[in-house]
């Protein structure tokens, strides 16, 4: 009898289970079209473009101040007030600068030492008193400390109208009017950074603190020594709130600081404009001046303020 050559496997669809078909070859997989590629990167390039056509233009609306403030600061009071608008004028008065700082009406250079000094005093000091507090209430257990914080959220419930003058008859009867500590010691507790900084703790790793109490640290310690360290984006971010509101205080310092010797940036940039005269130029070129201590602190913090916001302050 003769014995059958051997054959190859049937590997027809019918012959698998279920009736499947083997891989196909690279070659024979199915593509993305061409076409539907380019539509899909064209829909993306153009999404982009418009982004960007979006971004350029609030920009652009967002420097107009800044270009208003340096050119018409940089022009005489006939160019300021020329009907005929020019993107800058004709000639550029650099002059106006050392005008504005040798007015004997206006001590522009003793406002911003001031301005600087109370600032600085201010933030730091809010930064001490409002962080020890969040921490404090966030982190030491102990009788009523949720009453503690209630009561202290009820302070943002009171206009400061109500308590401004009740301020003003405290400090007055100190002694503290047209001094530095007038200005600064009302303004330095903040219920509103403490609030940020008790919420900031609440989602401090444990862990760390942990270690730290193995070491032997204490909680003012372990305060200064872990907590401080890695928490600088709330720090940078609350600091330049605090910052950016004590440089731009108007009333406050207008009522304590009633001696020129006592003046602010914003009380000096109110006196350019009075009843019977309106300095321009030098009000535009005071005002130019007054924001660069602002940009100055916002450039220098930055990189803290954006990681404050995009992760929570603690690197792995």
């Amino acid at each position: 009898m003769r014995t059958p050559p051997n054959t190859p496997p049937n590997t027809s669809p019918s012959a698998l289970p279920g009736g499947t078909r083997p891989s196909d070859p690279p070659s024979t997989r199915p593509r993305v079209p061409t076409n539907t590629r380019d539509v899909r990167d064209a829909l993306v390039g153009v999404g982009r473009a418009v982004r960007l056509v979006l971004l350029l233009a609030l920009a652009l609306l967002f420097l107009i101040p800044f270009y208003l403030l340096v050119r018409n600061g940089l022009s005489s009071e006939a160019d300021i007030t020329s009907p005929e608008w020019t993107f800058f004028p004709g000639e550029l008065h650099w002059s106006n600068v050392r005008e504005l700082f040798d007015d004997p009406n206006v001590p522009m250079a003793h406002a911003l030492l001031n301005s600087s000094l109370i600032a600085v005093l201010t933030t730091v000091g809010t930064l001490l008193l409002a962080s020890l507090a969040g921490y404090g209430l966030a982190r030491i257990p102990y009788a009523y400390a949720n009453v503690v914080f209630y009561w202290i959220l009820g302070t943002l419930m009171v206009p400061a109208a109500v308590t401004f003058v009740p301020s003003f008859v405290l400090v007055s009867s100190l002694g503290w009017v047209s001094t530095l500590r007038g200005l600064v010691v009302p303004t330095l507790f903040s219920a509103v950074a403490a609030f940020i900084f008790r919420q900031y703790f609440l989602g401090f790793p444990r862990e760390l603190e942990d270690a730290a109490r193995v070491d032997g640290l204490g909680y003012w310690r372990t305060y200064w020594r872990v907590v401080v360290p890695n928490s600088r984006p709330v720090f940078a971010a609350v600091g330049t709130i605090v910052f950016i509101g004590a440089w731009n205080s108007f009333l406050w310092p207008l009522v304590i600081g009633q001696d020129r010797d006592a003046w602010t940036v914003q009380v000096a940039l109110s006196t350019f404009t009075t009843a019977q005269t309106v300095n321009i130029h030098e009000l535009f070129v005071a005002a130019a001046v007054s924001i660069v201590p602002l940009l100055v602190v916002f450039l220098v913090l930055q990189r803290h303020i954006v990681a404050g916001v995009e992760r929570s302050g603690i690197d792995d």
